[in-house]
């Protein structure tokens, strides 16, 4: 979702100075909102050992890889390679044995939510598919995943509330990326007025409250889950260049929307619990009474 703004305010130059900024900004978010609600971060020196990992792999890493491939990879391609997150994410699930009962309903939601993105993206009318950047970027996608997984198992449902947690990771995503700056360089990016309100949109909420609400659906409904509204942004890029750079909708962009929704909906299907019968609804059992004996003769 990065891609919109910086195409309505400018062009950085893919530096680690671009991921730290973000980072900082969203970490900053989340520590004002974990104050007014009272939320405190982690304090063992276990938790932050697990967040110095988890932000590596969500943050630190991805954000670098993102970097250099799209520097020779093109956008369709880049969109479609970024889609690739649920499936890795479903491989490692299955791998760890997180996901031994998905049902087929949900694997066909996965696999046609992917479908979806490739009719939005149409990565066969763009070049660079075949590259050491489109190897990064898929990386990048990868790296997404084994860090929803490891937030899940190591995390998630360990006593800290979710705020602070994802202030935690975010404050130590934003060290990460300070500690890469001197390998990197510091060459500053192309800011005018439109481009750093881009950033602090970016910061605030693609990095900081996004960032929570991530947290919640890996807590609330898995890491394969989580990793699915990746296929969503496809649809938010699309509607927003529409909306705002006024870009035009062809059949196959609106015909991948919908098959991008439909496999999403099928993902979120669950089995039901059966129903009962009409004569236990009529006749329900009766329970043995737990009233202690009265002792008369």
């Amino acid at each position: 979702m990065s891609s919109r703004p910086a195409a309505v305010g400018c062009t950085p130059r893919p530096t680690r100075s671009s991921s730290a900024i973000p980072s900082a900004l969203g970490a900053a978010v989340l520590l004002g909102l974990a104050r007014l609600a009272r939320q405190r971060l982690p304090r063992d020196r276990a938790t932050w050992g697990r967040l110095v990992v988890a932000a590596f792999f969500c943050n630190a890493l991805p954000f670098f890889l993102f970097g250099v491939g799209e520097q020779t990879v093109d956008s369709g391609v880049a969109g479609v390679l970024n889609a690739t997150a649920p499936l890795w994410s479903l491989l490692i699930g299955i791998a760890i044995g997180t996901e031994r009962g998905l049902h087929p309903v949900r694997l066909g939601g996965l696999l046609l939510g992917f479908a979806g993105t490739l009719l939005i993206f149409a990565p066969w009318h763009e070049a660079g598919l075949l590259s050491w950047g489109a190897l990064a970027m898929l990386g990048a996608a990868a790296s997404y995943a084994l860090a929803f997984a490891y937030m899940g198992r190591r995390l998630t449902g360990k006593g800290t509330a979710p705020i602070a947690l994802s202030a935690a990771q975010l404050l130590t995503a934003t060290g990460l990326s300070a500690l890469a700056l001197p390998a990197g360089g510091t060459a500053p990016m192309d800011l005018n007025p439109m481009a750093a309100i881009a950033v602090a949109i970016l910061g605030i909420f693609g990095t900081g409250l996004t960032f929570y609400l991530n947290y919640r659906l890996i807590a609330d409904e898995g890491a394969t889950s989580a990793a699915t509204v990746g296929y969503l942004l496809p649809i938010v890029s699309v509607a927003l260049g529409a909306i705002v750079l006024d870009e035009k909708l062809g059949l196959r962009v609106i015909a991948g929307m919908v098959v991008v929704l439909a496999g999403v909906g099928m993902t979120r299907w669950r089995k039901r619990p059966p129903s009962p019968s009409a004569a236990e609804r009529a006749h329900p059992p009766v329970r043995p009474s737990s009233a202690p004996a009265s002792g008369r003769t």
